[in-house]
């Protein structure tokens, strides 16, 4: 099993989608990756050489941040923003949407599926002795 960045790349599967289990590589950086290292998109993880699995490695290593570094560098930046307090740390700390969506409705995943309605409202007649 091909092993970059610290992930396991799955070996039967497509290199192109193979590089996406890699944090921070999506399709479109995926094809950019092995344009530059020359390699058949629709070649599989077993049945690359060695000389293309040590391409794909060096060029990987040496011009992307990828999984830990980017993690740490996105906890940074929000960390930032609520060290200084603007709106958008104040929404990360609250735990509601960030990027202006409204919060009627819709906002279930963020908050963590919480639903807050009872019922109609309408109370329940007692029941007959």
């Amino acid at each position: 099993m091909l092993r970059i960045g610290g992930v396991n790349i799955p070996d039967n599967k497509q290199i192109k989608i193979s590089l996406t289990y890699i944090y921070g590589i999506g399709l479109s950086l995926a094809d950019e990756i092995l344009k530059k290292a020359n390699i058949d998109p629709q070649k599989r993880g077993k049945d690359l050489t060695s000389d293309e699995i040590n391409r794909l490695k060096e060029i990987i290593e040496k011009g992307y941040k990828i999984e830990g570094d980017l993690r740490r560098e996105k906890m940074m930046a929000i960390k930032r923003l609520k060290d200084v307090g603007c709106w958008r740390g104040l929404r990360h700390i609250k735990g509601l949407p960030v990027r202006g969506q409204r919060t009627r409705t819709n906002t279930r995943t963020v908050r963590g599926n919480v639903r807050r309605t009872v019922g109609s409202g309408k109370r329940k007649a007692p029941a007959p002795k």
